[in-house]
């Protein structure tokens, strides 16, 4: 196994040397000439060591993949290194080739890294989705007709030569150019580009390349969503286990996938995202089970070429991953609520407390019901006021969202609504439930218009809701999960008296994104109760994919959002945020 391993690790090592040393020989001069040099008429340099930017590029993204296992990059790499060696080996039956000692050289890395492929051929083993080799075909044909006919408008639109030339001649340069050096042997008196053009049509044909490797590559996008069964499971797995985490509820949110223990025990939500396995919240079920369905998640996740990782872990579940080989990094703290601890008296309170009496006063109250109480119209007018409110045009929220307000199936979360003076409806919030005795807030919405501190006032009058059913005996709702404040400690350690300069400046940073992302605000909003604070923890392999990870949790979270069809044209059910 450790063989197979160190082949491997050299395979990619070596492509990583070689893309380092074709970029650098792209902007130093004298190395990319002394590259070229060696590597014509009876001099052959090592397998892809050639001086250029696009071929570094390719060598690189080569790497990447190699690095994640994926079994296609593998066969390409050994065809075409088998092939550079057949070539090598036949030539250097020729004498004046055979007396230059960088031949032989080239020719015993070359035999190196071919052998290093078969012997470590075990270690990559990451399938890829089934319709790579259509969709590569498809991009490379259709990206060379769009790149060709934009490098022969290019042309035309710059062309400096006096003399007539037809589109056909000017097309078929800015093709050969895409493809090859031809076109400096290809001259027509009719076309002289400046020198920008050939290098933005030779930047046009790098974007290409990548685009079809990227599609020849890519990891399988998605795999099943919850299916009914799926859901029932769960559903059962959290009437048994559902107070141990206050996310487990988000487990049901139907975009998502689920590995399962052998026993059925226990289970790990994830979804897919730009080839990460982004799993959220603690396991699923009995903690003793959860390795069961952890080993299987990752042994998933490894064989499709997705990274693994998990988003708001608590620290017992951490552990637990970090059994099975994940790091663990804390993300921030959930503020969670006991009722019966909860209080407005007090001096730290007092903000809090005004701003409920001055809504009060103004003539403000609040609703509260289970969804299965809220009649079917009253529930669709519900749905179009949330959805009016919506900010902005993406739904946020995955680790700490259902994705849905309504269904029947949800028949036990709760609704708070709240009206003005005139009855009119201002403001709306959501939680789910966490186990048979708490709540987890899951949607926020509000009307633009209203005024200040409503979210705060419709947050107590909810505690003040549950205190009178535990003063009554009803006994149903003990705790509340509210906001997940992000990077929670360094807003309160870096404020201290006698913080260093690296927390000092980690939070100014932290200050600095609040402008356009609610990261300290958030944290004071939630700070206002006075809560208990759990930290929560992100669990990664390696550290080197926490930059895709970072942009896979952007993704799913809805801060980043791909191009798609404008929002009223996908207008359909509610999907909430956080």
């Amino acid at each position: 196994m450790g063989n197979t391993r160190g082949a491997a690790a050299f395979a990619v090592w070596y492509l990583r040397a070689v893309a380092f040393v074709n970029f650098l020989s792209a902007v130093w001069v004298s190395l990319g000439q002394d590259v070229r040099r060696h590597n014509q008429e009876n001099l052959f340099t090592p397998y892809l060591l050639t001086a250029g930017f696009a071929s570094g590029v390719f060598t690189a993204f080569l790497a990447v993949t190699m690095r994640r296992r994926k079994r296609a990059a593998w066969i390409l790499n050994l065809g075409l290194s088998g092939t550079f060696l057949g070539l090598f080996a036949l030539a250097m039956a020729f004498p004046e080739v055979r007396r230059h000692p960088q031949n032989w050289v080239s020719l015993a890395l070359t035999a190196v890294f071919v052998a290093a492929l078969l012997a470590g051929r075990r270690e990559f083993y990451a399938k890829g989705d089934r319709s790579n080799p259509r969709l590569a075909a498809a991009v490379g044909a259709g990206g060379l007709l769009g790149t060709s006919l934009l490098a022969a408008l290019l042309v035309t639109v710059t062309n400096r030569a006096s003399a007539p030339s037809t589109f056909l001649e000017r097309w078929r340069y800015g093709a050969l150019r895409l493809v090859s050096v031809a076109a400096d042997e290809y001259r027509v008196p009719g076309i002289a580009p400046p020198t920008w053009v050939d290098v933005a049509v030779n930047v046009l044909s790098t974007a290409l390349v990548l685009a079809v490797l990227y599609a020849a590559f890519r990891s399988r996008r998605a795999v099943d969503p919850l299916t009914e069964d799926d859901e029932k499971r769960l559903r059962e797995l959290l009437d048994r286990h559902g107070e141990r985490d206050s996310l487990g509820y988000f487990a049901l949110r139907r975009e998502k996938s689920v590995c399962w223990s052998p026993t059925g025990k226990a289970a790990v939500a994830y979804r897919v995202l730009g080839g990460v396995s982004l799993a959220s919240g603690d396991p699923i079920g009995d903690p003793e089970a959860w390795p069961g369905a952890i080993a299987p998640w990752l042994a998933e996740a490894r064989a499709h070429g997705w990274i693994p990782a998990v988003m708001g872990a608590s620290e017992e579940a951490g552990t637990v991953y970090a059994r099975h080989g994940l790091d663990a990094l804390e993300l921030g703290d959930e503020a969670l609520v006991e009722v019966a601890e909860f209080t407005l008296e007090g001096r730290a309170m007092r903000t809090v407390r005004q701003a409920c009496n001055r809504v009060r006063r103004a003539g403000y109250t609040v609703r509260v019901r289970r969804h299965e109480d809220i009649p079917a119209d009253e529930m669709a007018s519900l749905l179009r006021r949330a959805d009016d409110w919506r900010d902005g045009a993406t739904e946020r929220g995955f680790s700490m969202a259902l994705g849905r307000l309504g269904d029947p199936r949800d028949g036990r979360c709760v609704m708070l609504e709240c009206t003005d003076a005139d009855g009119e409806l201002r403001a709306l919030l959501s939680f789910v439930p966490w186990g048979p005795h708490g709540l987890s807030l899951d949607l926020m919405r509000r009307d633009r218009d209203c005024d200040n501190g409503l979210m705060e006032f419709m947050v107590i009058e909810l505690l003040r809701h549950a205190r009178e059913e535990r003063d009554g005996r009803a006994a149903r709702i003990t705790q509340v999960s509210l906001n997940f404040a992000v990077f929670r400690s360094v807003f309160e350690r870096g404020a201290r008296l006698g913080a260093g300069p690296v927390l000092r400046l980690w939070r100014s940073l932290l200050c600095f994104f609040s402008r356009w992302w609610q990261i300290e605000s958030l944290y004071r909003a939630n700070a206002k109760y006075r809560p208990i604070w759990e930290p929560r923890f992100l669990l990664f392999e390696k550290s080197a994919d926490l930059p895709r990870i970072g942009v896979a949790s952007a993704r799913a979270e809805g801060f980043l959002e791909v191009p798609g069809l404008p929002r009223w044209l996908r207008r359909g059910r509610l999907e909430t945020h956080r």
